[in-house]
């Protein structure tokens, strides 16, 4: 046998073996059915706080990357798309690159063969090249059956094949010296692995390729989104994977008549912007030095609500999540020409709010021109055109003329520009302050028309469906506040710009609209009020969510009744212990869902689910947890990566026994029609506002404990993301494969 070293080459394919091996003796076995080529797939590295992980690819991408491997043009720069679209893959560079937001690159790899870690018992891929050699001393040993075969790594490792079954990987005790001697195996022995199916990886299939509708996602104060102190591009990959989950679950039947694929969500970050403006190095030079780690959370989060009550930096988070929602919807459009759905929004916290005052402030086009607007694009473009050299005439700075025309800057381009454009332009300070000066003076008064408020300087104009909102201290027959809602006596003015398309729907998640709302001094909503381009909102909250608020009160302030009551995903009904003032109820007055007679057995096993969840996070070191925690407070979010389900929630999830789903009681048909009596306006088409999530058993023993996750409960929870597809699919016609019960 020649030695290993001169016999590394790349491994080839079972029918290349099969020609390249001489066909066998007489009497001797045939070496083609004893070796068998290894399957590979493809992993990318991962590193989280500082671990690192190696996770499969789905089994869709992993056949791409092989297909486009075996093609022979990853020697070319090579680009894969994966993960839905959300990532490429540079095949030649062996990296995966974030499509949408900023993210380290990962390492991507080939994999054949594994070792198991020392730390977590992860299996590691080896190197492609070393991968090469193991497959090679295999292929040897299995055809001429000899084993015992000794391997040395890169690192100076051993690594004994003893039979096909077990294979070991030998550490070092120490390293060489410098007399050159060789490593021995000494040492803990580790396991080695071929294939990947020998390592029980999970590997997802892969995400539908047909895209129905765009959601763009905008979190809340602070980088971290949810209680482990995560990303908004990690709790969305939780809101999306959910959604697949739901998707199987729900529209199964469209999915078979293809006419589902699936949602995709993108996180907008606002956050990083704001904050690398400067802001944080005054800040520093003003905190007391006095307990640090909760001045620098304090600063980090809890201001990003002063940060939007100042017109310098409302400006800046406003100017942030329009370009950022027109950028990633250009650029979704580019990488998906064929893309024929619509788009809708939904915000979190704070980031619901920047989105009210974002599309309370877009313009409404006439019907009209929503018909003809194809047509006359190029007129409207050149009559554009000719209206910035008017505004540039009476702002007697007509020398400009000539820099706007070559920028192609209609009368909407120059409505959308910032300071920064400006000046990128060329445009001196003096004209930059007159023509910005215009800018927001004019949007100012086209908000106020648009809402139905009037000038305190000019005569009122009389909208044709009342005003707006109706402030402190007045009748709804009362004139109402020379300023918009958003506007209000109080607040500051910011120059809004407007979005390249009409949303759909807007989602709020855990909103304070209401609080603001009535803060700013509106006390009510004109139940003809719509937004200016979308036509549909829904306002979702958990019952012990401290952030969250009420809309509908404001748009019906005379009438009490509950909100909706959010249906369970699986159709039954949790049971709610120690029910008070607040807690969920059901659509209408006259059927509150209070403590039943029987228990439902499957609320028996949720609560037994949530007192397992809480035990295996005990007994899953709870400390460390929060010493992570306190850390967070003094350094950087954590990158940005798929989230991936972790051990303990599936320890947890197999530990609970299935128990047989019961259906939810339907409400009392008195109930049903008190609640489609409910007049609540036209901020959702005429339907309801208000949703309602239904508390978990565990949760019923105490509000105050559980108050906090409350808030940031949304990302994975099955019946927010249910709602979502459900309403965003009905614009499309196509409706649950079974009504849950109490649902709309």
């Amino acid at each position: 046998i020649r030695p290993l070293a001169s016999r590394r080459r790349s491994i080839m394919s079972a029918p290349e073996k099969q020609q390249a091996q001489p066909p066998p003796e007489p009497g001797e076995p045939d070496p083609a059915q004893r070796y068998e080529a290894v399957v590979p797939h493809w992993f990318y590295r991962k590193v989280t706080d500082g671990r690192e992980r190696w996770v499969p690819f789905s089994a869709q991408d992993s056949e791409r990357l092989e297909e486009a491997h075996g093609s022979g043009r990853d020697k070319e720069d090579l680009v894969v798309p994966t993960s839905g679209g959300r990532y490429d893959v540079h095949l030649k560079e062996r990296q995966r690159v974030a499509v949408y937001w900023e993210e380290e690159v990962s390492e991507v790899r080939r994999c054949t063969w594994f070792y198991k870690g020392d730390k977590d018992n992860k299996y590691i891929p080896y190197s492609e090249t070393f991968s090469e050699e193991l497959e090679e001393a295999y292929m040897i040993a299995v055809t001429l059956d000899e084993w015992k075969k000794k391997l040395e790594s890169p690192s100076r490792e051993i690594i004994i094949l003893h039979n096909p079954k077990l294979m070991v990987h030998y550490h070092p005790v120490a390293t060489s010296d410098d007399w050159g001697s060789t490593p021995t195996e000494q040492g803990r022995p580790r396991t080695v692995k071929r294939g990947v199916e020998n390592i029980a990886a999970e590997i997802p299939n892969g995400e539908p390729l047909q895209i129905d509708h765009l959601v763009f996602v905008v979190h809340g104060i602070g980088p971290a989104c949810d209680i482990r102190f995560r990303s908004i591009v990690q709790c969305v990959n939780d809101f999306r994977n959910v959604s697949l989950s739901m998707l199987q679950a729900h529209f199964k039947k469209a999915q078979e008549e293809q006419r589902v694929g699936r949602v995709e969500f993108l996180p907008v970050n606002w956050h990083s912007s704001l904050h690398s403006t400067g802001v944080d190095v005054d800040l520093e030079r003003i905190t007391l030095p006095s307990i640090n780690r909760l001045r620098h959370f304090i600063n980090d989060t809890i201001l990003d609500v002063f940060f939007y009550n100042s017109s310098t930096y409302c400006q800046t988070i406003v100017d942030t999540v329009a370009s950022e929602m027109n950028r990633l919807y250009q650029l979704f459009l580019q990488r998906n020409p064929l893309f024929k759905g619509g788009v809708s929004i939904a915000g979190h916290s704070l980031g619901s709010l920047i989105l009210f005052d974002l599309l309370t402030n877009q313009k409404a086009a006439p019907e009209g021109d929503e018909h003809s607007e194809e047509g006359s694009r190029t007129t409207s473009s050149n009559r554009g055109m000719e209206e910035v050299k008017d505004i540039l005439k009476k702002l007697e700075l007509s020398e400009y003329c000539d820099v706007f025309e070559k920028e192609k800057m209609d009368r909407q381009a120059l409505f959308l520009c910032t300071e920064k454009n400006l000046k990128e332009m060329g445009i001196p300070l003096g004209p930059r302050m007159k023509i910005l000066h215009y800018i927001s003076s004019k949007t100012e008064m086209q908000v106020c028309l648009l809402l139905g408020f009037y000038s305190s300087r000019s005569q009122p104009v009389a909208p044709r469906q009342g005003p707006a909102f109706t402030t402190s201290g007045q009748s709804p027959s009362t004139p109402t506040s020379s300023f918009p809602a958003i506007l209000a006596p109080g607040t500051v003015s910011a120059n809004y710009p407007q979005l390249n398309y009409k949303p759909t729907i807007f989602f709020a998640f855990g909103s304070p609209i209401g609080m603001f709302l009535t803060v700013r001094g509106v006390k009510r909503i004109n139940p003809n009020y719509s937004l200016p381009t979308c036509k549909g909102f829904f306002n979702i909250f958990h019952p012990f969510d401290p952030v969250a608020y009420r809309i509908e009160p404001m748009i019906v302030p005379d009438l009490e009744f509950e909100p909706m009551l959010l249906p369970h995903h699986k159709g039954r009904k949790r049971m709610h212990l120690g029910k008070g003032k607040g807690s969920p109820s059901p659509p209408a007055r006259g059927s509150r869902c209070g403590p039943q007679p029987h228990a439902d057995p499957s609320c028996l096993s949720e609560l037994k689910e949530g007192l397992t969840r809480m035990s295996v996070d005990l007994k899953n070191n709870l400390l460390g947890s929060l010493r992570v925690a306190w850390q967070s407070f003094t350094r950087a979010p954590l990158p940005a990566v798929e989230a991936a389900s972790t051990d303990a929630e599936a320890e947890a999830e197999a530990s609970v026994e299935k128990q047989p789903e019961t259906k939810a009681e339907e409400p009392p048909a008195a109930a049903k029609e008190e609640a489609s009596l409910i007049n609540v306006g036209r901020l959702n088409g005429g339907n309801r506002i208000d949703y309602v999530l239904q508390e978990k058993p565990i949760e019923s023993f105490n509000e105050y404990l559980f108050a906090l996750q409350g808030h940031l409960c949304y990302w994975e929870s099955e019946d927010t993301v249910l709602l979502v597809l459900k309403e965003i699919y009905q614009t499309q016609g196509i409706t649950l494969d079974q009504p849950l019960p109490g649902s709309q």
